[in-house]
């Protein structure tokens, strides 16, 4: 089973290209090798392969990255399947998770977060999540934005450590985390991950 992330950029046609392509690029490298693995295509379109279990934490990744630059945002399906026929690059690859990744994503209407798995009441009830979801990461700033990609990109970073980087006190810090709704999607992820491996 592989997880296969589309998305795109929302508004990219409002600022450079250079402001979230290099940090989107970095994320991707991060979980494969180009364009095997991941590719940009179209100009703000992007398709990445993963784990199944580590999708919705990648996905929340790029979400807090894209948001770090006004006016962006992303939109992006999860699709979850075997993954069939194999190419060089990951756009010319096919199988049931690129189908299923491809029509997520072209039903997401307003929505920017939606998954397709094999398992309808998997899909049910997480997708419920991401709806709840949209609205705390609509709610995040520039600095909480890259707050949040810090803390997933240093998982062991103590709260102390976390101040010290970005100059906040703890009681500033702990403010930010519960403005950016941080515990509640970090309890998401854990339980994405937890029924995903119950699959």
């Amino acid at each position: 089973m592989i997880a296969i992330i589309t998305g795109d950029i929302i508004n990219s046609r409002q600022v450079s290209r250079t402001l979230w392509s290099n940090a989107i690029k970095k994320i991707l490298r991060r979980h494969g090798k180009w364009p095997r693995d991941w590719e940009i295509y179209r100009g703000d379109s992007f398709q990445l392969a993963c784990a199944p279990e580590d999708a919705l934490e990648v996905a929340i990744h790029i979400k807090a990255t894209i948001r770090q630059v006004e006016k962006l945002d992303v939109r992006m399906a999860i699709g979850i399947g075997e993954r069939g026929t194999s190419s060089k690059r990951i756009t010319e690859s096919t199988g049931p998770a690129f189908e299923r990744s491809g029509s997520c994503f072209d039903a997401l209407g307003k929505k920017t977060l939606a998954i397709a798995s094999p398992w309808h009441h998997f899909d049910e009830t997480f997708n419920l999540y991401f709806g709840f979801l949209d609205l705390v990461t609509f709610r995040w700033t520039v600095s909480r934005s890259r707050l949040i990609s810090y803390v997933i990109e240093h998982p062991k970073k103590s709260q102390k450590q976390v101040a010290k980087k970005f100059k906040k006190s703890q009681s500033t810090l702990s403010e930010s985390f519960k403005q950016s709704g941080w515990a509640e999607t970090h309890a998401l992820i854990s339980l994405y991950q937890k029924r995903i491996l119950e699959q």
